[in-house]
């Protein structure tokens, strides 16, 4: 019931739009077709760049003075969850993913494809067979009633994937299955396939991959071919009493030809695929804008709570049948869909590729996008010079031609012969194929082509920030440098409580360095932003720092609201100051607890098969609501939360119009 204030949120949009274009825009252009080979598409690399540009420069050109779309906002392109179907075999008391995604998924689909409008619920495919995505039926509203509606539409979505399982399955909304790529982890059994196949993995079978979609494998592949070896993920082992030192795996055993073993760093949990990224999940959450001024003042005010909210959301520190030293899974992710050759990631000179790029197409942002923001961009971006200059021919500013010409200095790792050739005043596929796998903590997403849907931002921030901050005028930019820096520190155990952030020290003003000049040409900006614990930042700092949480309030204390939606509100914002001061466990705290205190656990950072059994058994009992969680959760309160806004809300709504 928590996980909506808690979890690490992305955007996604909001409006209605037919059954087709959700499809077409919710995985990031999941389309149907026939994949290329990695030559053929490596070859065509130029041509989507070239046409990708020009695709935007038009639907720039037509959308950007569009104005007054209504505030709505949802989990991704209506607010999507991510669920895990786990299988467990209580006689041997062992938990599997189950993968059944497929199976299970067509029939949540059936109503959907009778009746598009009337559904409560909208799912789709994601990357794990042993995954399935839900989304509201319907994007949520402006008004604060609709707050009140989201965790019952939650719990709708977890009981119609329920009622499809088998008693001995559950639908879990689990970041990182604790045994994901450990022997016999799926159900039914499937091996990796180390010789050949999509990923060619030591650990991830390409049969735990979505089946009934060419994007995923092909992306799989592409990634792979690209970058000329596997992905390579290295998380550094918890070292607990007994645990080996040095940490080495025998990777020979499994079928490793020596490339592993060379990508194999000592005393780190080794993982070689982008499935162990792409396999985990989270919650996403979009904004549609008033316009596009306002989508990149929202892009650029919510990138410094990213690595905030990642440290209070923590939640994933277990992988591969290890306990890591880490709490969070997006360095995991990040690695697992870096294509980047040796030359691009600065191991030997360049010579076939353009650029050295320092980071993976999945990971932080390097600029903002906002005039105000500018000023505090301190990091060398790097950016095709040529799409550039071509973006400033046609009328586009600075900030945004820069950013765009960043973006594509990418390729494409998925084209579908179907799409190659597109009309470029009408289509967007080759300019979403380069934005869509461009993986960021925010994202910058245009309105889709002859769609009602405006200029949307996507981030991790909760849903009732940007009305404050809009409302309030509030500023939160910092120099990007401390952005990247605080997202490192946010990923270590126990960040929470033992890690200070680069924050803004006055939000209430707009003092910025001088308008002449920016932050990375040499201007001091020490003096706009101190260092906070999460603490300090979500509840105050006396004398030095409002605290989030007390200036959401405030903003609160002036609207109309109903009792229920009002106690609901109240209640996660208690949940989040409470987990903000350490008063209640991050999840990450409370799975690290969970397997120290397990009587099977040897302290040597290893978790078994009857480890992760009773763990994952207890989280089921916890989200089923058989047992209480105090420590994690606070004290039982019963939820106020209701399937639909009261219906004077409603006329009043009627009536008035729904405004930004």
């Amino acid at each position: 019931r928590t996980i909506f204030c808690l979890t690490q949120l992305n955007m996604g949009n909001n409006a209605e739009i037919e059954k087709s274009t959700i499809a077409a825009h919710l995985m990031g252009l999941l389309t149907e077709g026939s994949p290329l080979s990695w030559e053929e598409t490596k070859a065509l690399a130029d041509h989507v760049r070239q046409h990708g540009v020009v695709q935007f420069i038009n639907l720039y050109k037509r959308l950007r003075d569009r104005q007054g779309d209504v505030l709505k906002w949802g989990d991704e392109v209506r607010c999507f969850v991510e669920y895990i179907l786990v299988k467990f075999d209580h006689e041997k008391k062992i938990a599997r993913v189950s993968l059944r995604a497929s199976e299970v998924l067509n029939v949540l689909q059936e109503k959907e494809l009778k009746n598009p409008d009337g559904v409560k619920s909208l799912w789709r495919p994601e990357y794990g067979a042993y995954m399935v995505e839900g989304t509201p039926g319907k994007p949520y509203g402006g008004l604060l009633a609709h707050f009140n509606i989201v965790e019952a539409n939650m719990k709708y979505r977890r009981d119609e994937v329920a009622r499809l399982l088998a008693p001995d399955e559950a639908v879990m909304s689990l970041t990182s299955f604790p045994r994901l790529g450990c022997p016999d982890f799926t159900d039914p059994r499937t091996v990796p396939t180390p010789e050949n196949g999509a990923s060619r993995s030591l650990f991830f079978p390409d049969d735990a991959i979505y089946p009934g979609h060419p994007r995923f494998k092909t992306l799989t592949r592409n990634i792979r071919q690209r970058r000329g070896s596997k992905v390579a993920i290295n998380l550094p082992i918890f070292k607990d009493k007994k645990t080996a030192s040095p940490f080495v795996e025998d990777l020979k055993s499994l079928g490793d030809d020596g490339e592993s073993g060379q990508a194999a760093l000592l005393d780190h949990v080794y993982m070689d695929a982008m499935g162990f990224g792409m396999g985990c999940c989270c919650l996403q959450l979009t904004f549609q804008a008033c316009n596009i001024n306002e989508a990149r003042t929202l892009y650029d005010q919510l990138t410094p709570l990213c690595p905030i909210m990642l440290a209070l959301t923590a939640a994933s520190p277990l992988h591969r049948g290890y306990v890591t030293d880490v709490d969070c899974r997006w360095n995991v992710i990040s690695c697992s869909v870096d294509c980047r050759t040796r030359e691009e990631r600065g191991e030997i000179p360049l010579k076939h590729n353009k650029f050295r790029i320092p980071k993976s197409r999945y990971d932080s942002i390097d600029s903002y996008l906002s005039p105000q923001g500018d000023k505090y961009n301190d990091v060398p971006l790097i950016y095709d010079k040529t799409i550039y200059e071509q973006l400033r021919d046609a009328d586009i500013d600075h900030l945004l031609a820069q950013h765009i010409a960043h973006l594509f200095i990418r390729d494409s790792v998925s084209l579908f012969s179907e799409k190659v050739h597109q009309d470029d005043e009408q289509d967007t596929d080759h300019f979403e194929n380069i934005q869509s796998t461009n993986w960021q903590t925010m994202r910058f997403k245009p309105p889709p082509p002859n769609s009602p849907i405006g200029w949307r931002p996507s981030s991790a921030s909760w849903c009732c920030l940007p009305g404050s901050f809009l409302s309030y005028q509030l500023n939160f930019l910092i120099p990007i440098s401390k952005v990247d820096e605080n997202m490192k520190r946010a990923q270590k155990r126990d960040a929470l409580r033992q890690q200070v952030f680069y924050f803004r020290k006055d939000i209430t003003t707009n003092v910025s360095p001088p308008a002449a000049t920016s932050c990375c040409q040499a201007t001091d900006c020490s003096d706009v932003y101190i260092t906070m614990t999460v603490d300090e930042i979500i509840n105050g700092k006396a004398d030095e720092f409002p605290g989030l949480i007390p200036l959401i309030n405030s903003y609160l204390s002036g609207m109309d609201v109903d009792a229920d939606t009002h106690c609901t509100i109240q209640q996660y914002l208690k949940l989040i100051q409470r987990r903000a001061s350490g008063d209640l466990q991050t999840t990450a705290r409370w799975l690290r607890q969970f397997v120290h205190n397990h009587p099977d656990y040897r302290h040597d950072s290893v978790i078994s098969e009857k480890i992760n059994y009773d763990l994952l058994k207890q989280i089921h009992r916890i989200q089923a609501g058989e047992v209480p969680c105090p420590e994690l959760l606070g004290a039982g309160i019963e939820s106020k939360t209701q399937e639909s806004i009261p219906a004077a809300v409603q006329k009043a709504e009627a009536m008035n119009g729904e405004y930004c």
